[in-house]
């Protein structure tokens, strides 16, 4: 079977990753700007002041994706260039910025797929309570509002947001990506209640105002749990572990996604919290819960489970010497075709794998190019996993590569490569690696030279 004919095939960015121009244009600041310039908070002290320079540099990068030959370019916008201090105010040039890219795309017969939230919240929101505010949905769907009227003439594929377990349990409950705080678990939990209302409230706001027929989905971290084998006991306890709420922690998939997508919190979570989860009324989940599209998500790796004794899930070990990315993450190509089957039948929604990539120790080599074979068996293996999932009868709908250029990692700075293309960060050169010309060829064959 292979993928359908229109399978989507496409790359991903993150403004704050890529953009630079941190100030200019009347941009107002996002808590990355605040945070990366914390004494040791980011790499080397490294931040994305400049990044990729892809606000002067959109054409070239464009040109790139045309040369590849994506359908789709799934790209975040910057909240603080449209909206300065968060509401209120718009900048007009900021608007007018992705009004370029958006045409530029379009010309290049490239779809744009729009986050509106990859991370680089308003600073001056921060400082009113960021996500902890009970203000902080009505902020975002004012955003939302702005971006729409100006651009759903042109754009009709949206994600509300990106991996609320990063921003939410990394930037709030670890402390370890911006605005960098270490709040109690009960606080973590209201923000992501918080920030769960604020993503229907923008998939009404979507529906309410596009001008165009709207496409909605959201991008969550899909942490996968694989089987240690094809025997139906380890395949329940594979299921059984990738949706239980049964640690303190807010890298729980049930947890974030049942809200949006059943309507309700999981009752083992809820029970496990106890008087640390949040407060809610019928009308929160209402809110919540939108009808979506698809279910977008990004995954990267897998844990390994088996069926104890008793038959509940039993964690397995890697073993030594096993293949880890430039991230210590596990290769485990397995994740997309395990987490594509377990959530589509949790969620019953077409699924579309909003990132998948590696990060490489990638360098221009004497003859000048970039020899990347890690990230081509990489990715060749992942994408032949999903190819399985779609064989088997899982409405399989896209795959977007993490990602298009070598960018600003976060708190690793500009140390962790994931692109397709290498930047060098000094000259702002562009080079395509071999996976680049590895990719093309997958997206002219639809997946069928795998």
């Amino acid at each position: 079977m292979g993928f359908s004919q229109d399978f989507v095939w496409g790359v991903a960015t993150a403004s704050y990753q890529i953009e630079g121009a941190a100030f200019e244009d009347g941009k107002g600041l996002s808590v990355w700007d605040m945070a990366s310039r914390k004494k040791g908070f980011v790499y080397q002290g490294h931040n994305g002041d400049v990044a990729c320079d892809h606000y002067h540099r959109y054409k070239e990068d464009v040109a790139l994706m045309k040369g590849l030959g994506v359908d789709a370019y799934r790209l975040s916008l910057s909240w603080p260039r449209i909206l300065p201090e968060g509401t209120g105010r718009i900048e007009e040039r900021g608007l007018d910025f992705y009004d370029r890219v958006i045409d530029e795309l379009l010309a290049a017969n490239i779809t744009p797929w729009v986050t509106l939230f990859h991370w680089d919240f308003p600073l001056d929101l921060y400082h009113k309570g960021g996500w902890m505010s009970p203000d902080s949905p009505k902020w975002f769907a004012d955003y939302t509002a702005v971006v729409v009227d100006r651009l759903s003439d042109r754009v009709n594929h949206w994600f509300t947001q990106n991996e609320p377990q990063c921003y939410i349990g990394l930037g709030l409950w670890d402390g370890v990506h911006a605005p960098g705080d270490k709040l109690r678990f009960d606080e973590v939990l209201l923000a992501a209640h918080h920030s769960m209302i604020a993503h229907g409230l923008s998939v009404q706001t979507i529906r309410a105002r596009s001008k165009s027929k709207a496409i909605i989905g959201a991008a969550p971290v899909g942490s996968v749990t694989m089987p240690a084998s094809l025997q139906p006991e380890d395949i329940n306890a594979a299921r059984a572990d990738m949706f239980a709420v049964n640690v303190h922690t807010p890298w729980i998939n049930a947890w974030w996604m049942d809200p949006i997508l059943k309507g309700e919190y999981p009752a083992d979570g809820l029970e496990f919290f106890g008087d640390m989860a949040p407060k809610f009324t019928d009308e929160d989940l209402k809110t919540m819960n939108q009808p979506l599209d698809f279910f977008g998500v990004n995954t990267y790796s897998a844990k390994t489970v088996k069926a104890g004794a008793d038959g509940k899930p039993e964690f397995v070990a890697g073993l030594p010497g096993e293949p880890l990315t430039n991230m210590d993450w596990q290769v485990k190509p397995e994740c997309l075709y395990w987490g594509a089957r377990f959530f589509h039948e949790r969620y019953g929604l077409p699924i579309i794998v909003t990132e998948n990539g590696m990060a490489g120790l990638d360098w221009v080599s004497k003859d000048g190019q970039v020899h990347d074979p890690q990230r081509i068996d990489y990715l060749h293996r992942h994408i032949e996993q999903l190819r399985n999932a779609a064989d088997e009868g899982v409405p399989v709908q896209g795959y977007f590569q993490w990602s298009m250029l070598d960018n600003f990692e976060w708190a690793e700075g500009y140390r962790k490569r994931f692109g397709l293309v290498h930047v060098d960060y000094q000259t702002q050169k562009r080079t395509p690696k071999d996976s680049y010309t590895w990719y093309k060829e997958v997206i002219a064959t639809n997946g069928a030279n795998l």
